[in-house]
């Protein structure tokens, strides 16, 4: 259990932070030939910046919009004010206080006093909204979801706008995938209900506030915590580790696997929305990845740079030959549901015999049992002295 002292250190690291940088599940600080750069694409305010594998966030030139928290598909940015679970709880109370209506407003149209704060959650850009957060609501109960922003066409940090209808697009495809009716909208204006009767009920809001971001705060820091105590016991900092000893890889050079809890508590609310109404259906969140056996050379990079471990090396080996003699071929193993479309086997491999779908199969997706991809033994290399003649 960490100590006072490991507290009050967590303080000090996460003081005037909205995000915090998971290095470790960064897929440009794996591979640094990793072509995502989504954070940074997604960052209204150019704080984030990722070279020869380090990921920097300017926490100075930070706006806390969120944007590349929902973004990231391996989780390495994580958001702090507010984190997941207290945005998550705060949401579900002013759903409740509402009666099954959920509403969420940026702090620009909060800001304004003209909604009952009991009755919307807060986030400080719509852009800090993702689809766990959407489908948890619609898994509950949830009879609408609106999204209230503060018109985003003045906002000076309205480069965030697109990706929040990317954000609703992406939930209310997934509800419709399992035959629950898209239920999140967008407006400027806070919906019917939500009147402030009494401006006066705003007093002490502010002091309510701070025990709210307290408990979300204690809730963050508490993986920062153990990563810290973990680096006092190792006796080394971050910046004096090498980059193999950072991930963690092991002896084999295998980097570690990281479970996504995003697109879990994803899954776990389609599962509660219903059945599959639609064989196929095309997502961000999710991937199909397909290989080219008659280009694959069996090295198995993508296996070893795969931050979730959707692709790896099965301990299976194909059945023998008709004639009893080994296949000499292998198998991957690939799980749907892990997969995050980071594209780091495709980055990784040297055949370039992979390919990424975001179209999915259902019946794939929720399969406990991963699918096999069989590759055949490679060819063998001819040797330097064969191109002699004799």
């Amino acid at each position: 259990m960490p100590n006072i002292a490991d507290i009050i250190e967590v303080a000090e690291e996460l003081e005037d932070k909205a995000v915090v940088p998971a290095s470790k599940r960064c897929v440009a600080v794996r591979n640094r030939n990793a072509s995502c750069r989504k954070c940074i694409d997604a960052c209204p305010a150019d704080a984030i910046s990722v070279h020869n594998n380090v990921l920097n966030v300017d926490h100075k030139a930070c706006v806390g919009c969120g944007a590349c928290t929902v973004v990231c598909p391996t989780e390495a940015l994580i958001p702090v004010r507010p984190a997941d679970e207290a945005l998550e709880q705060a949401a579900a109370e002013a759903m409740a206080a509402l009666d099954g209506r959920a509403v969420i407003a940026c702090a620009r149209i909060a800001s304004k006093g003209l909604a009952d704060p009991h009755k919307f959650a807060e986030v400080p850009c719509l852009a800090r909204v993702d689809e766990s957060l959407l489908l948890g609501l619609a898994a509950v109960g949830a009879k609408d979801i609106v999204l209230v922003d503060g018109c985003c066409k003045t906002c000076r940090f309205r480069k965030t706008s697109p990706g929040v209808d990317e954000t609703i697009a992406s939930a209310n495809n997934l509800m419709q995938a399992q035959g629950a009716p898209a239920m999140v909208s967008r407006a400027s204006e806070f919906p019917q209900g939500l009147a402030l009767k009494n401006a006066n009920s705003l007093l002490g809001e502010a002091r309510r506030g701070f025990f709210t971001s307290a408990t979300s705060w204690t809730a963050s820091a508490a993986g920062k915590t153990a990563e810290m105590v973990i680096r006092k016991n190792l006796g080394m900092k971050a910046k004096d580790a090498t980059l193999h000893e950072q991930l963690g890889a092991g002896a084999s050079g295998t980097l570690p696997q990281f479970q996504e809890r995003r697109r879990s508590q994803v899954l776990d609310a389609m599962d509660r929305l219903g059945e599959p109404a639609v064989e196929q259906f095309e997502t961000r969140l999710f991937g199909r990845v397909e290989i080219d056996a008659s280009l694959c050379n069996s090295c198995g990079m993508c296996a070893v740079f795969c931050p979730t471990g959707a692709l790896s090396k099965s301990p299976i080996e194909p059945s023998p030959n008709a004639d009893g003699t080994p296949d000499g071929g292998s198998f991957l193993e690939f799980s749907c549901a892990e997969c995050v479309q980071c594209g780091l086997c495709v980055d990784a491999c040297m055949k370039k015999c992979i390919t990424i779908r975001p179209q999915v199969r259902t019946a794939e997706l929720f399969d406990f049992e991963p699918r096999f991809i069989y590759l055949p033994k490679p060819q063998a290399r001819p040797g330097i002295l064969s191109n002699f003649k004799r």
